[in-house]
């Protein structure tokens, strides 16, 4: 890259600005605008992500303290509060949904050779959500309880990688479950799924995608036993073939089930899966089943070094938009990391970028993890205090 560019520049680099520009124009997102354009105003969010601004004073003031490297960044005009303010609240936030969905892409074939821990040939998803908690007088739309408001990021992980695949966002009452209907399953694919989306109903939609699932079972489960099959692997302590008994549960999934019990050898904990999927060892439906952690490892990620706790905008537009800029950031770091073979965990990426922004030069140079030299002992020199 040249040196003469900024790092938030090269970074930016990796951005398709006229495909970014063609989901401008889909949603008119610059009609009648006279300054902070939608390239702009992705720009201006990037950089608050990046650096870690706690408002829209603290961006102004930041922006403003730049002065002409504003043009470098991209930005032709100050960015005034006001101005800022009113495009978080009017500018339609699905231009920075399907800006994300576009970088998900590009990063899902930059990682879609990376190892599993599980040597397996499926794409692997983990599907959660995480919470984040409002005020419910700032933010009445999203009611979440009697006297507290939150909104659910609802993420479907893909394990390679570490790439939201899909994000839906929806106020804190919907419950979990509900947000399945929203996916489209991937035939072949492997969905590893928390117990709260224990629903048979839905279940059953995924295996008729021809996909396969692998969830928790709950206690008080009642089923049958088709067949037992012999216990092969380390802490496998059952294999069996199911049949669900009650009446509301068969009638949702009439088919066979497989069921695993197995026991964590260092926690000495129970765990019992349950799975459509009869083709792989019941040790790999375990082991594949711990890595539905990386989604919660994801959100722990998100929410401590980008930000989507301290919001710019209380309207509805506003959070979604604030939400998935972060999302673009950090698929924006996955995709330079991937694209530019640093070896760095996108912590200390990102951390190195928050201070560096500004500084013209590449970021390869600036992510070198230089070893520091170790000077021998004969060659330490101990000054004297005293000498006599």
């Amino acid at each position: 890259m040249n040196q003469g560019r900024s790092v938030f520049a090269q970074i930016m680099d990796f951005l398709p600005e006229r495909r970014l520009r063609t989901i401008v124009e889909r949603y008119r997102g610059d009609y009648k605008v006279r300054s902070l354009s939608s390239l702009e105003h992705f720009y201006v969010m990037a950089f608050a992500q990046l650096t870690y601004r706690e408002g829209l004073r603290d961006i102004e003031a930041c922006l403003t303290a730049l002065g002409p490297k504003l043009y470098h960044m991209g930005i032709r005009n100050p960015v005034r509060r006001s101005t800022l303010a009113d495009a978080n609240e009017t500018r339609d936030w699905r231009i920075f949904a399907e800006t994300g969905q576009m970088l998900t892409e590009m990063a899902r074939l930059l990682y879609m050779d990376d190892p599993l821990a599980v040597d397996i040939q499926s794409v692997v998803y983990a599907f959660d959500s995480t919470t984040v908690d409002l005020c419910l007088s700032l933010f009445p739309w999203a009611k979440f309880r009697r006297t507290k408001a939150a909104v659910k990021a609802h993420t479907l992980l893909d394990i390679r990688g570490s790439i939201p695949s899909f994000l839906y966002i929806s106020d804190g009452s919907i419950h979990d479950v509900n947000a399945l209907d929203t996916l489209l399953f991937e035939p072949g694919a492997i969905y590893l799924l928390d117990r709260a989306y224990l629903d048979f109903t839905r279940l059953h939609k995924i295996r008729m995608a021809g996909s396969f699932f692998i969830t928790r079972a709950k206690r008080n489960l009642k089923i049958s036993i088709l067949v037992d099959h012999p216990a092969r692997g380390a802490g496998v302590i059952a294999d069996q073939t199911i049949q669900l008994t009650t009446w509301k549960s068969h009638s949702c999934y009439r088919e066979p089930l497989r069921l695993i019990t197995c026991k964590d050898e260092k926690t000495q904990r129970m765990c019992r899966f349950l799975t459509n999927h009869f083709l792989v060892p019941a040790e790999t439906i375990a082991a594949l089943y711990r890595e539905r952690w990386k989604v919660e490892l994801f959100f722990k990620w998100i929410k401590q070094h980008l930000r989507i706790k301290v919001f710019y905008g209380t309207s509805e537009n506003a959070v979604k938009m604030q939400i998935w800029s972060a999302v673009c950031v950090y698929l924006l770091v996955a995709i330079a990391k991937k694209e530019l073979r640093i070896n760095l965990d996108l912590y200390r990426i990102l951390q190195v970028l928050s201070v560096h922004v500004f500084e013209k030069v590449p970021i390869q140079e600036l992510l070198v993890a230089k070893t520091p030299e170790i000077i021998g002992s004969n060659e330490l020199i101990q000054l004297e205090l005293f000498k006599l």
